[in-house]
């Protein structure tokens, strides 16, 4: 067996934990400056492997290794401080959640007592994706990968010792057996690949590796600092050059990966002894792992309770109060737990502490959120589901992803004036207000649209792929049904030129009057989550009209000078929905009187209130102008 590294304590590591913890803490609070920052995980995982091993090898070697004594040390590292963030992640959902999302993050609050937060992760989402974004325990798929490989790594090793083979071997063929696995699936199950141990697991042997060919290095200053300064550019390089858009782990994670070997394989290295090994670095490599559990849960939850994006300067001092937590952590719970002797009674009441978080958050799962803490109206208020009865989903209101064609009974051509409404899902939220119109008007309707699809010409829409082509066949469609009136609604924002293009098109080819209507009220975090967050902090219902977290109204205005000089009607919902005092929060005191069932799409109550209030501009409006 080749000789591990000495148990002499080096406080560099410390100081290339802080870098590793510095770059996730700063991706995650300010993504569009450190894109490349979540490979901070990756130099953990490195760090870890390492460690571990060299203490596996330095004890099989002196035959005193105990299986049990090192799930001691590993519970007293890592369950005081998980216990205290878990704990206190269930307490603020209990006090900030809606019963759904409370449900949620418990089940990931059991998921990660158990050992399993990447397996449950898997399961639910994407680690880059939006809704990721909104789970406060997402980070902790990383602590799930080095949870399971402390199950298995010292097993596989101490069976390696027993059968007398080469540890550095062992190391290498299974680590390269997982970064072959990581390379053939990350095209095809990108998601799996991120957040499976058998992908990930090559980025610890990399430091596992590292400990077990320890003495075969040159230890020298300059061969030491060659390497550092190697290892500090592939970290850089990685920063600079990943997002969230690359296929990762896959060919790309051996950048940081090799390049945290790298450093850790270089303890003379001037930069080692300077730099990392610095006070303040050092410091902060003591709380990283406190630090790296506090960081995220904060973020997210202060989000959900302002309902709405974090400043920066809100954004820094969430990082900052994550220090302070992270420090009193450290000091006051992870070190009377970590250090000292290690009587057996500190390793079974951390192990009682996290199975009963794990009951706790199964508790919560199985009574759904414990709706009953919130009054009744604040709770079917603030969880209206979407009204999407009189949309007609799969028939007039397509998924392109799967429909391609209208159902016949989309157009109805048994009387005039034929109105069409094309347009987004948010198009289709009218329905019920003009089939409430239809009775005392006499008019028919013709209803295309399309998910996600702004009824445009001429342009590609970024997540709709098939859209264009949808549009197309509906600007057919317009010119074969001539309807007397076409009604044009959608999210538009960035699509103006376009939207402009469209109603000149329209107005020369099919003569009829085209209506545009603007935008609904937007409600940045969602209208039902604005009804939680009022009554938590005032517990009363929300006022009939607010103006918070609503966005501008700007886009009136410019929507009428791209398209009134084309020949368009422009109409504005805002002028309906909103006033002086804000925008229609709710139309009555019931759960199904509130405006919107999320950001802006109008429930079956708001839909009949706007129409009512614009119908007769629809049908009869003037042929120049807005209002």
């Amino acid at each position: 067996m080749l000789s591990p590294p000495s148990d002499r304590y080096r406080s560099d590591i410390d100081g290339l934990r802080a870098v590793a913890v510095l770059l996730v803490i700063n991706f995650h609070a300010f993504p569009e400056l450190l894109q490349g920052g979540f490979v901070g995980v990756d130099i953990f995982f490195v760090i870890s492997g390492f460690l571990i091993t060299s203490i596996i090898a330095r004890e099989l070697g002196a035959e005193r290794f105990s299986l049990v004594a090192f799930y001691n040390r590993r519970i007293r590292r890592i369950f005081p401080a998980l216990v205290v963030v878990l704990c206190t992640v269930l307490v603020l959902g209990w006090l900030w959640l809606l019963p759904g999302p409370y449900a949620a993050l418990s089940r990931d609050v059991a998921a990660s007592a158990a050992f399993s937060a990447n397996i449950a992760l898997l399961l639910q989402s994407g680690y880059f994706d939006i809704e990721s974004a909104k789970k406060p325990l997402l980070h902790l798929w990383s602590l799930g990968i080095e949870e399971q490989f402390y199950l298995a790594w010292p097993l596989v090793l101490m069976l390696a010792a027993r059968l007398r083979l080469g540890l550095l071997r062992v190391a290498a063929i299974v680590g390269l057996g997982s970064f072959a696995l990581n390379v053939a699936l990350v095209g095809s199950d990108p998601v799996a690949t991120f957040y499976l141990p058998f992908t990930r697991a090559w980025e610890l042997l990399a430091g596992a590796v590292l400990a077990c060919d320890w003495s075969r290095l040159d230890h020298g200053a300059v061969a030491s600092n060659v390497r550092a300064g190697v290892g500090a550019l592939l970290i850089g390089a990685a920063v600079a050059i990943l997002d969230v858009h690359r296929a990762f782990p896959g060919w790309w994670a051996p950048l940081p990966v090799a390049g945290a070997a790298l450093i850790v394989s270089a303890p003379s290295a001037w930069a080692n002894r300077v730099v990392l090994g610095s006070r303040p670095a050092v410091w902060i490599g003591l709380i990283s792992y406190p630090l790296y559990l506090w960081h995220w849960p904060l973020l997210v939850l202060f989000a959900a309770v302002k309902f709405g994006a974090l400043t920066d300067i809100q954004r820094e001092a969430i990082l900052f109060a994550s220090a302070l937590l992270a420090f009193a952590t450290y000091w006051f719970i992870e070190r009377p737990f970590r250090f000292g002797k290690p009587l057996p009674l500190k390793t079974a009441s951390l192990a009682t502490a996290m199975a009963l978080v794990a009951i706790a958050g199964l508790v919560v799962v199985e009574d759904k959120g414990f709706a009953s803490r919130l009054p009744p109206e604040i709770r079917a208020m603030a969880d209206v589901p979407e009204q999407t009865a009189q949309w007609r989903i799969h028939q007039c209101l397509l998924d392109l992803g799967h429909e391609t064609e209208f159902a016949d009974a989309c157009v109805e051509r048994d009387r005039r004036p034929l109105l069409l409404v094309w347009g987004d899902s948010m198009a289709s939220a009218l329905m019920p207000g003009l089939r409430w119109a239809q009775p005392s008007r006499d008019f028919a309707i013709a209803q295309l649209t399309a998910s996600s699809c702004v009824p445009i010409i001429n342009a590609d829409i970024a997540g709709a792929p098939n859209c264009r082509a949808n549009n197309e066949r509906v600007l057919a469609l317009v010119r074969q049904i001539k309807p007397d009136i076409v009604l044009l609604h959608g999210t538009w924002e960035k699509y103006l030129d376009h939207a402009a293009e469209t109603v000149a098109a329209l107005k020369q080819q099919t003569g009829a009057r085209v209506v545009v209507l603007g935008p609904v009220p937007f409600w940045k975090y969602g209208l039902p989550n604005q009804v939680l967050r009022y009554w938590m902090l005032h517990h009363e219902l929300i006022p009939l009209r607010t103006n918070d977290v609503v966005a501008g109204r700007e886009i009136d205005d410019r929507m009428r000078r791209a398209m009134v000089p084309r020949g368009a009607e422009f109409i504005s919902a805002r002028d309906v929905m909103c006033n002086a005092d804000g925008c229609l929060t709710r139309l009555g005191d019931k759960a199904s009187d509130i405006s919107a069932s999320d950001q802006a799409h109008l429930t079956e109550q708001a839909s009949v209130f706007l129409v009512q209030s614009i119908i007769d501009r629809i049908l009869a409006a003037p042929q120049r102008g807005s209002e």
